[in-house]
């Protein structure tokens, strides 16, 4: 993906130096033009890969190579797809999943930067409790899942699972791009007799904006892991919970149905953090 954008920004950028300088040359044309056939390229692969797979899938099953029954095909998951979505259990359960992972994204990226921003604040407490963060960043999150059901319910413990996996990996990256600022900047601040405080909002948060938004775009997936960890423990709505229930009952179809909600599920929320993440670094003059 980073190639794709790689190619993607110079163009932009030429095309808007070409529109005020002049008409193209005959040789920046013929590399604009190569430029578009490389996209399209990769597209057509990206849409050829996936048909193989799908092909290789649905011959699979039909030749018996695999049993259908474990692994479904293709054109049982099209007519899953349509039962389950006319019936509403797919749309009901797939809200359900995207609602979770919106509020514990939102708690996480909350929680999360405050407590950067107190460790930032006082640094005898980011030395004591540095070694605290790196453990509970190597500890296996799904092992908290039975002590968050038992102590928030099967209601609120999916926030749980997903506070636990994100939260961590937010306040260090966060942390770690604050210490990063330069100090010629908090020094500048300290010359002209800045609080703490007035250094945090004039200096500190708008230097980190393009962190917070990598940090965002990082939590994204997180998030909708510790929520679908959380489905498989407790939930009786979500996508999760569609997964472990088709799975109890050999419902394969439902099960893959989910699966590829999930994906899209996760395309779409990254895209959305992606378009809101650029719109912030343009209104901070950092593009």
């Amino acid at each position: 993906m980073s190639s794709n954008g790689d190619n993607e920004m110079p163009d932009a950028q030429d095309r808007q130096t070409v529109s005020s300088a002049g008409p193209a040359s005959p040789q920046y044309r013929k590399y604009l033009r190569a430029q578009r056939r490389l996209r399209l390229a990769v597209w057509l692969a990206r849409f050829a890969l996936l048909a193989a797979f799908l092909g290789v899938w649905e011959l699979a099953a039909d030749r018996k190579w695999v049993d259908a029954m474990l692994t479904s095909r293709p054109s049982q998951l099209v007519t899953a797809f349509r039962s389950l979505a006319l019936e509403g259990r797919l749309w009901h359960h797939a809200w359900v999943t995207t609602s979770e992972t919106v509020i514990g994204l939102a708690l996480s990226m909350a929680l999360g930067t405050a407590i950067a921003v107190a460790l930032w604040w006082s640094a005898y407490a980011s030395k004591v409790l540095e070694p605290y963060m790196v453990v509970l960043n190597a500890l296996p999150k799904v092992a908290l899942g039975p002590i968050f059901y038992i102590w928030l319910g099967d209601g609120y413990s999916v926030y749980g699972m997903a506070i636990a996996i994100s939260v961590i990996v937010t306040i260090m990256m966060l942390e770690s791009g604050f210490k990063e600022i330069g100090q010629s900047k908090l020094k500048l601040m300290e010359s002209f007799g800045a609080t703490k405080l007035q250094t945090l909002r004039m200096v500190l948060l708008p230097a980190s904006v393009p962190n917070l938004i990598a940090t965002l775009k990082v939590n994204v997936g997180l998030t909708l892991v510790g929520v679908i960890m959380g489905e498989f423990l407790s939930s009786k709505a979500g996508l999760g919970y569609m997964i472990i229930y088709g799975g109890q009952v050999f419902q394969m179809d439902m099960v893959m149905v989910a699966i590829a909600m999930l994906a899209v599920l996760s395309m779409a929320l990254y895209g959305v953090v992606a378009v809101v993440g650029r719109f912030a670094l343009r209104r901070h003059h950092y593009e």
